[in-house]
C-alpha cells in the first residue's frame, strides 16, 4: 500500500527520456541485499548509474520492504512492498549519479531499519533517437490514463460518498466495490503522494499500526457491514474494540473527507509537473500485481464486504495498462518471448476470473470462495508474477 515512486525525485531517478542503461555494477550482476527484522544488509555501497538491480532476501518472521531514499533521507526514490518471509525477489530501477541511502522497514511500518549510504557514480547515457520515440509514447500513454481514471474516480466517490453520508446504506453497499475499481487500477500513483494513500484507503489494523486517524473507503465499509457481537478483525482481535457505529456528523466528516483526498488526487495528476519514468510504469505492473497476492487473496482487503474478487480485477487491469505501455520497448530490446509469456498469464489469470464474474455485473461474495478455490486464484497470481517480475529490467536493460 506504500508505493511511491512514480513521483519524479529531481536528480534521483532518471526516466529513459534523460539516460540510458549502463551495467548496474562491476559484473552487472544484481546486488544481494540481506533482510532480516532487524537488519537490511546491502553487498556494496556503490553502483554505476543508469540501470540499478538489487537481489532481496528476507530471512525474516515478517513481511519487509526496501527502499532507496534520496540524500535528504526522506524522498522516496524507489521501494519494493511486500518481501514476504522466505522469499528472494529482484528489484529494478533507474539511478542517476548522486547519494542515496539504503534501508528496510519491518511490517511496512516504523522507522528505516539498516539505513546505509548508498552511493552512484558515472554519467547518464543518451538513447538512440527510435528508442527515445517509444520512452516519449510510453509515458504520455500511461499519464493519460492515470488522469482518465481519476476524472472517473471523482463522480464515482461523490455518490458514494452522498449515499453514505445521507444513511442510504444498500445503495452505499451497491457503489462500494464499482467505486474502487478506479482506484485500485492506479493505486500506485496514490501511493506516490505521501499520506494519501492511507486516508482514502488503509485498512484498520494498517491505521492503527501507524497510529493513524483511520479514515477512507474501508472506514465507511464498515459501517455499511457493521460487525456483532463475536466478529473478528483480520487480526484476530474484537471487531468491536474500540469501535463503534459512525453518527450523522461523523458520517458526514468521512464522506467530506473522502471526497476531498480523492479530489487532492485529482489535482496532482493534472499537475503541470507530473510525470512518470519508465521504471515507475513496468514497477507499477509489478506493484499492482503483489497488492493481489498480499492483499486479495487473503481476503484481508475488503474484510467486511467481502467485495475482494473486485479490487483483485481492477488491480489486474492497471497492471495489464502498465505492461502494455511498455511491450513494444521490451519486444525492440529482443524480449519477445518474455512479453509473450506475461500476455499468456495475463489471459489465463483473467480467464480464472471471469468464473466468478466480472466488474460490470459483479463478483462472487469472496466469503463464499472456498480455500480450494483461492489456492487456485493463487496458483495463477504466482504464474504471472515470475515473468511479470522480470519486465524492470527487460524495458531498462
Amino acid at each position: 500500500m506504500h508505493i511511491r515512486p512514480l513521483i519524479v525525485a529531481t536528480g534521483a531517478i532518471a526516466a529513459l527520456a534523460l539516460s540510458g542503461c549502463v551495467p548496474n555494477n562491476p559484473g552487472g550482476e544484481a546486488i544481494a541485499v540481506a533482510i532480516t527484522d532487524d537488519a537490511c544488509d546491502v553487498a556494496t555501497s556503490t553502483a554505476t548509474a543508469g540501470t540499478v538491480t538489487f537481489a532481496l532476501t528476507n530471512s525474516g518472521t515478517d513481511v519487509n520492504e526496501f527502499e532507496i531514499l534520496a540524500e535528504d533521507q526522506l524522498r522516496i526514490v524507489g521501494e519494493k512492498e511486500n518481501v514476504t518471509p522466505g522469499q528472494s525477489v529482484n528489484y529494478t530501477l533507474q539511478l542517476n549519479p548522486g547519494t542515496y541511502y539504503t534501508a528496510c522497514k519491518f511490517r511496512l511500518v516504523g522507522a528505516p531499519i539498516g539505513l546505509a549510504e548508498f552511493t552512484v557514480t558515472g554519467g547518464a547515457v543518451a538513447i538512440d533517437a527510435d528508442e527515445q520515440e517509444l520512452v516519449d509514447e510510453a509515458v504520455a500513454d500511461y499519464v493519460a490514463y492515470i488522469k482518465s481514471q481519476a476524472g472517473e474516480l471523482i463522480p464515482a466517490v461523490a455518490e458514494f460518498a452522498e449515499a453514505y453520508r445521507s444513511g442510504d446504506d444498500d445503495t452505499a453497499r451497491d457503489l462500494f466495490a464499482s467505486t474502487r475499481v478506479f482506484y485500485e487500477r492506479i493505486e500506485p500513483t496514490a501511493e506516490a503522494f505521501g499520506d494519501l494513500d492511507p486516508k482514502i484507503d488503509y485498512r484498520e489494523v494498517d491505521a492503527l499500526a501507524e497510529d493513524l486517524d483511520w479514515t477512507g473507503f474501508h472506514r465507511m465499509e464498515k459501517d455499511l457491514w457493521a460487525p456483532a457481537e463475536g466478529d473478528l478483525n483480520s487480526d484476530g482481535t474484537s471487531a468491536l474494540l474500540d469501535w463503534a457505529p459512525s453518527t450523522p456528523e461523523q458520517r458526514a466528516q468521512f464522506a467530506d473527507q473522502l471526497e476531498a483526498d480523492v479530489q487532492q488526487l485529482y489535482d496532482l495528476v493534472y499537475a503541470d509537473d507530473f510525470t512518470v519514468t519508465l521504471a515507475d510504469i513496468s514497477n507499477g505492473a509489478i506493484g499492482l500485481l503483489d497488492e493481489v497476492a498480499t492483499g486479495k487473496i487473503s481476503g484481508e482487503e475488503d474484510w467486511w464486504s467481502h467485495t475482494d474478487l473486485t479490487d483483485f480485477a481492477a488491480n489486474v487491469q492497471g497492471a495489464e495498462v502498465a505492461f502494455g505501455n511498455v511491450t513494444a520497448i521490451a519486444e525492440a530490446k529482443g524480449q519477445g518471448d518474455l512479453v509473450a509469456e506475461i500476455q499468456e498469464q495475463f489471459d489465463a489469470l483473467e480467464a480464472l476470473l471471469a468464473q466468478y464474474g466480472s466488474i460490470e455485473g459483479g463478483f462472487t461474495p469472496y466469503d463464499q470462495v472456498t480455500d480450494e478455490q483461492r489456492g487456485e486464484l493463487s496458483d495463477g497470481v504466482n504464474a504471472l508474477a515470475e515473468p511479470l517480475s522480470q519486465l524492470t529490467a527487460a524495458v531498462l536493460g
